[in-house]
């Protein structure tokens, strides 16, 4: 139908976290880079204000043209994408087009889309159906916004939106199975039976990678740790192998990238030390487990103690963030649940006939499923509270690389299939039927 062999699909995932982008039938995506961007408000019409992207190709200088005609009420804004939010420029804010998983800015998104496309695969959208992972959350009209933007501004021959419980079930050769997915903005488990997901199973939970990042930094600034974001510092050699910090005053930083950059800094923090507690975290107990050293980028050395074990514990007892100073709470406490609490209840949604399988097939994806223990916690804690008869088994992909990113692997895997091929929402039906038709074509 489309070019077989010869043309292969492209695999999106954008994430709240960061954006995987690669080629249908790779073992990893080729792209991957932050789901936030850099933005510099512009007022009046200057020369640099015009979007990089008109020199990529003549085609698509109507494409290159139209994130600055969204904006043309509000004053211009320069979008950063990609390694250039590396680079730290005055009065530029990092934004994020997502909140509590889904898409709220769609000129944010198609900037991503782009820079993907255009500056990462070095590819012609025109030329590649398009596989696109979303949440299990995702409205209608999300959806319809999604597949418009690809038609129209991109010009795609194909489509198809994947959920993403479905394509981490997939990734590891499952039809069936409950999907603990913990990314960076948020926790979302959900059932998929016979490659579809069952909405009314889906729970989600605000406490994600970030959230824990925060808890992490807070943490360490109540007992008095500096966090200098990279940018803040320089190294002076004062004499052969000694070094002496000079710190650079930049009075234009805007104190959303001051954050992007120490949340880069406790996220590793939290990467490196961090392990979830056999059982649930106690203040007393922990009092005096042996610190783990870790050394910052300006040089200081930070002991970290209890925190290793209390930081991953918020996920399975949202409430401990409370103990944390300056930690805002959530809107509504008693509604979060921890993650055992948020299996069971999703389990506890699904048909009786299929909760057994579903016990049995817990997976754990994304970024925050890696700390260590989590998946041994997890199984010990669903055992506790699960029926008798169940065979509860948490399975987590023991290489972290397949736990990032098995959302885009699963879609990777789906693409290429020779059987999903008849599958595709082409442009023609677009044509034909309307953006509508695609919430018949992907489920």
């Amino acid at each position: 139908m489309y070019g077989g062999d010869e043309v292969s699909a492209i695999v999106i995932d954008v994430g709240s976290y960061s954006c995987k982008a690669g080629y249908a039938g790779d073992d990893t995506p080729k792209a991957v880079f932050p789901s936030v961007v850099g933005a510099i408000e512009q007022t009046g019409d200057t020369d640099d204000s015009k979007p990089e992207k008109e020199g990529d190709s003549a085609s698509d200088s109507k494409n290159g043209a139209k994130p600055m005609d969204v904006d043309k009420a509000k004053t211009k804004r320069k979008l950063y994408v990609g390694q250039e939010l590396e680079f730290r420029r005055d009065h530029m804010d990092v934004i994020s087009p997502m909140k509590d998983g889904t898409v709220t800015d769609w000129d944010i998104v198609d900037n991503i889309w782009n820079h993907a496309f255009r500056r990462r695969l070095l590819i012609n959208p025109e030329e590649h159906p398009m596989l696109i992972a979303e949440p299990s959350t995702n409205t209608a009209q999300q959806r319809e916004k999604a597949a418009e933007l690809m038609f129209e501004s991109y010009k795609v021959p194909a489509l198809f939106l994947a959920k993403n419980a479905v394509l981490t079930s997939f990734a590891s050769g499952r039809a069936t199975s409950l999907v603990v997915d913990s990314g960076g903005g948020s926790t979302v488990v959900s059932a998929v039976h016979d490659g579809f997901v069952l909405q009314k199973s889906v729970a989600t939970s605000p406490v994600g990678g970030e959230f824990l990042t925060d808890c992490m930094m807070k943490s360490l600034e109540s007992k008095g740790v500096v966090i200098r974001p990279r940018y803040s510092f320089k190294k002076k050699e004062i004499s052969p192998g000694e070094y002496k910090i000079v710190d650079l005053d930049l009075p234009n930083t805007t104190e959303s990238y001051r954050l992007y950059c120490m949340r880069a800094i406790a996220s590793d923090i939290k990467e490196s030390v961090c392990r979830v507690p056999d059982t649930a975290f106690d203040e007393v107990a922990y009092a005096n487990v042996p610190t783990t050293s870790y050394e910052l980028p300006d040089g200081q050395t930070i002991e970290v103690g209890a925190d290793r074990f209390k930081i991953p514990d918020i996920l399975f007892n949202p409430s401990l963030s409370q103990t944390i100073p300056g930690v805002d709470g959530f809107a509504d406490s008693n509604a979060v649940r921890g993650l055992p609490r948020m299996v069971i209840d999703s389990v506890n949604r699904c048909d009786v006939d299929i909760r057994k399988e579903l016990f049995s097939n817990i997976l754990l994806s994304g970024g925050s499923s890696s700390i260590l223990q989590l998946k041994e916690r997890l199984e010990k804690e669903v055992l506790e509270e699960s029926p008798q008869a169940a065979r509860v088994k948490v399975m987590a992909s023991g290489n972290s690389v397949e736990r990032r990113f098995s959302v885009w692997i699963g879609g990777s895997i789906l693409a290429s299939l020779g059987s999903f091929q008849q599958m595709w929402f082409s442009k023609a039906e677009y044509e034909e039927h309307g953006v509508s038709y695609i919430q018949r074509k992907c489920p």
